[in-house]
């Protein structure tokens, strides 16, 4: 077979190479996982727990080498990349809640007693995207596996690597074959999706989305989405202003704004727009940019010239339009693009509407909470919101913002225990808490006559 080569964004050299999986081998992978995964399902929950434990162990070992080869292969700097591994290597309060959500629950009303039994689909397949090679994988992967399932993985192909180090830290204590991966792009994420597998987890593009969903629909397989994001950022009077622009800079622009919740449309009130504007160009400008192996870079390339392109291609639109440039927006070189600011963005502007997935912050004023609630909810999607402001007043305009996740003068994650969700066209499913855990098995109530 072919090889899949994985380069580094930031200088285009090779970082390594796996072999591309034939997709006409994809069934009797299924097949495989599937007899595999007998053995995995009769375990109990403490004995699939421990040995996942042991995996945790292999990961925290290599975590810095693992961190450094994501580095190259996705552009992030490496104190994030070495950080997304070793937050996989930790596991024991995450499988722990996962034990506590799938085991057996019994249910008495006097008269019959049901107890609500949580058993594995049977095979999971899970496609992962690029932006978080490492985690997103261990987050469909581990509930899946817990569940009783049996796992094929399909990640990105731009960055194999890093999802072949996971597999392999799994694999080191897991039962043979319930954990494969297919290496490949499109052709062997549809062969996958039309596979015998029973439930679907996806994570990228709703474009790719609507895609699995039709596919899968055919066989009325189960499946997760968590699909792309517009998130709005309201900024109301009231608002700590030093504080809102630099969470705006550092959401616009972390991981070069390739994160599914990165801030990409900030509405401003008008008294406090100018001000915003320079607090914001004034953070953007302490960040530095470059190679994630260099030391103090904190905002790496964009993946690959594709996304690159098309990231350029939305601010010279805007532009051209009327959209005022702050910082940024030129002398981009290679796959870097500039932290870029852009004022007096309107809704007629492509990158207003179309997810960006790059380091652009695009701010426009409002008259009032009304029109920001409008603009804020004038997308498809519903992934994640922030606004700031005075709590009571940003809480009643953020019960208003029809997304999954909203934040109250911080970042749109929930405490501990709550879900990671989508609402509207971002998805549907959820991942993390009791009940995200829970959506990787299969309820099956048994009901016997209640003792009296």
């Amino acid at each position: 077979m072919s090889a899949l080569v994985s380069y580094d964004p930031a200088t285009g050299e090779v970082v390594g190479q796996v072999e591309i999986t034939d997709p006409n081998s994809i069934p009797a992978m299924v097949a495989r996982a599937r007899e595999a995964g007998e053995g995995w399902a009769a375990m109990s929950l403490t004995e699939r727990r421990d040995l996942l434990l042991e995996a945790g162990k292999v990961i925290a070992a290599n975590a810095e080498a693992i961190g450094e080869q994501l580095c190259r292969e996705m552009g992030k700097p490496l104190r994030e990349a070495i950080g997304e591994v070793r937050s996989c290597a930790h596991m024991a309060d995450e499988l722990d809640e996962m034990c506590e959500a799938l085991a057996p629950e019994v249910i008495d009303d006097g008269r019959s007693r049901s107890t609500l039994y949580r058993d594995p689909f049977g095979v999971v397949a899970a496609i992962t995207p690029w932006n978080f090679p490492f985690s997103m994988p261990h987050w469909m992967v581990l509930p899946s596996l817990m569940a009783g399932n049996a796992v094929i993985l399909k990640p990105s192909e731009e960055t194999p690597l890093t999802a072949q180090a996971y597999v392999d830290a799994l694999n080191a204590t897991l039962p043979e074959g319930v954990l494969q991966i297919v290496h490949g792009a499109d052709v062997q994420g549809k062969a996958l999706v039309n596979a015998d597998v029973d439930l679907v987890a996806f994570t990228g593009s709703r474009a790719a989305g609507i895609h699995i969903l039709t596919a899968a629909g055919q066989d009325l397989k189960r499946v997760i989405l968590e699909l792309g994001g517009k998130d709005p950022m309201v900024v109301l009077p009231g608002a700590d202003l030093p504080r809102a622009a630099s969470f705006a800079a550092r959401n616009s622009f972390r991981n070069a704004g390739q994160v599914c919740v990165s801030t990409e449309r900030i509405y401003v009130h008008q008294e406090l727009y100018e001000p915003f504007l320079d607090a914001l160009v004034a953070e953007t400008a302490k960040l530095r940019q470059g190679h994630g192996l260099d030391e103090g870079v904190e905002i790496g390339p964009m993946i690959n010239a594709r996304q690159r392109d098309w990231v350029l291609r939305q601010i010279d639109e805007a532009v051209a339009a009327g959209a005022r440039v702050l910082a940024g927006g030129e002398g981009h070189e290679g796959n870097f693009i500039r932290p870029t600011v852009l004022a007096d963005v309107t809704h007629e502007m492509g990158i207003a509407v179309d997810e960006t997935f790059g380091p652009v912050a695009c701010v426009t004023p409002v008259a009032d909470d009304a029109e920001a609630l409008r603009m804020a909810n004038d997308t498809p999607y519903g992934l994640g919101a922030s606004v700031w402001g005075e709590t009571e007043r940003a809480e009643k305009v953020a019960r208003g913002i029809r997304a999954g996740m909203i934040g109250i003068n911080r970042s749109c994650g929930g405490a501990a225990g709550t879900p990671w969700v989508g609402a509207r066209q971002s998805g549907y499913g959820f991942h993390s808490s009791k009940e995200g855990h829970r959506q990787f098995a299969q309820v099956r109530v048994l009901t016997t006559v209640a003792d009296r």
